[in-house]
This record gives C-alpha cells, structure tokens and sequence, in this order.
C-alpha cells in the first residue's frame, strides 16, 4: 500500500505557528515513509472564509520548503461528489431530514419533532441532514496516543439547514477518494474520529490511519488558531520559524542552509517517538 498523507487547512486567515506544525507533521511522516503528501483547501464554509486566503497559505507553504505530489484539492469545487455520496446514504437509511432546532430538542430532551424524518424517513422543508450514529464506541491504535476507544455523542450533521456540506461528510468523501492512509492532525480533531469512523463503515470502506499530535498553546492554555489571533508566520523569518519548531519538539536543526534541505534533514530524524509522551507544547 502507497502512503498518502495530507494537510488539509481551512482558508479562514494565514497560517500561524499551530497550522505550520501541522503541516510540518504531516509532511515529515509522508516523506520519511517514502509516500506521497497532498494539500487540500478546506472552502466549504464561505461565511468564514477571508479573501485571499487560499493564495496566502499556498503561497506561505512554498515559501517554507513545502512540495505537495498532486494539484491543490479545493472542497468547493466537489460538491457533487458530496451530493451522490449523501444521497447513497440516504437511499441505505443511514441518515435523515432534520427541522429540529437545538432549542426545541433541548425542550424535549435530546427528541425529535414528531415530523422530523428521525421518526418518519420523510423529508421536510428547512431541514439539515443527519448521519444515524450507532452510539457504540469507535476502535483505533491511534500513531500517537495507543489504543483508542471513543463514540460519536449524538446524531451529527452532514449537510446544514443552509445547504452548505459539512465538515465530517466532506472530509470522508475527501479522502476516500483521494486515498489517503494516513491522517495526521492536532488533538483538538480527535472527537471527530468516532464520527468518522462510523462514515466509513457507512460508506464499506477502509479507514486511514489516524495520529492525532499535542497541540502548541500560548501562555494562557489556549490552542495557537486564528481564533485565538495566533499571529500570522511570516516569509521573512522562514527559517527561525522553522528551528523554533525543531527546538520545541527535539530535532535537530545542524547547519541547513534552505528551508528544503533544513524539512531533509528533519525527515531523517523523524518518528512517532518525537513527540509521544507530550500532551502539549508552549509557544510564548
């Protein structure tokens, strides 16, 4: 089986210290195993999306050493397979039309409308789609943490009441068809695997992979994100960004001239011990 890894950000700004280490994770361990790394723009969310960002953070990537194996993936341009794919699970019963607003199953305690299609396999105007999830605990030897046991903690979205897809149905149909093996991101995505999971075995196939690394907070314990205004990485301080990471997770830098020779040097030293036993690192 070819390795392919990917990075796979979300063009809501830049990308920061946090997105680097992502990307630097990702890639080490696609080229360390002699596979393929890819890069997917995650579009699917226009409200949040900035202008301009899809260009910064390809542009910044390029800057820092990165080569991706395949053209840039864009979500936004794959909504039909995100259609046939929803409709597959559809016509297998896996999922239904749901009007219910958070409020009114707060006020019945988790339940559903009695006209939602939970109960009656109909459709219904202004509904989201949900996937049926089984509650029972999803199984994985994660690449980081071990053995994982872990469950979906209720029904879950897989297309918005506004028509826009979401995340964990574009993902799955993404890498399915990309044949990704290995996921590799930050711990803050681990509660999506359980959900996940249960998509491929919806969709009868094998999943990837998945190792979910500690994340970089700043001094207040917050994950480094655009949310949290993580500062913008610059292309002026390439490799001080990069060095700063190879000190924060015990890699040796040496003498590397270029970022390219500097991501070589680092992908002779890599391996899942790098960074197993920590649960986060802290960026001051």
């Amino acid at each position: 089986m070819h390795y392919k890894g990917r990075f796979a950000p979300s063009p809501t700004g830049p990308l920061h210290l946090g997105s680097l280490f992502a990307a630097l994770i990702s890639y080490l361990d696609a080229r360390s195993n002699n596979g393929s790394w890819l890069v997917r723009i995650e579009d699917i969310d226009p409200p949040r999306e900035v202008p301009g960002a899809s260009e910064s953070i390809l542009n910044t990537l390029e800057a820092y050493g990165f080569e991706w194996d395949a053209p840039v993936v864009y979500q936004s341009k794959r909504y039909d397979l995100y259609e046939s794919k929803l409709n597959y699970l559809l016509d297998e019963k896996h999922c239904y039309y749901c009007p219910c607003s958070r409020k009114e199953m707060g006020e019945l305690n988790g339940g559903h409308l009695p006209e939602c299609g939970y109960h009656t396999n109909n459709t219904a105007p202004n509904s989201a789609i949900k996937f049926r999830s089984n509650t029972h605990p999803q199984h994985w030897n994660d690449l980081f943490k071990g053995p994982i046991s872990a469950q979906s903690a209720s029904d879950f979205v897989l297309k918005r009441k506004d028509a826009l897809y979401a995340y964990q149905l574009a993902v799955v149909c993404d890498d399915i068809d990309q044949e990704i093996t290995h996921v590799l991101r930050g711990s803050d995505l681990l509660d999506s695997s359980p959900m996940q999971l249960e998509l491929y075995k919806a969709f009868s196939t094998t999943p990837p992979k998945f190792g979910h690394f500690p994340l970089i907070k700043n001094s207040d314990g917050q994950k480094l994100s655009k949310q949290n205004l993580a500062p913008a990485i610059s292309q002026s301080d390439i490799m001080s960004n990069l060095r700063e990471l190879c000190c924060m997770i015990g890699l040796d830098f040496y003498k590397a001239g270029s970022p390219k020779d500097l991501l070589n040097t680092l992908t002779e030293q890599w391996h899942y011990g790098v960074l197993q036993g920590h649960t986060e690192y802290l960026f001051s």
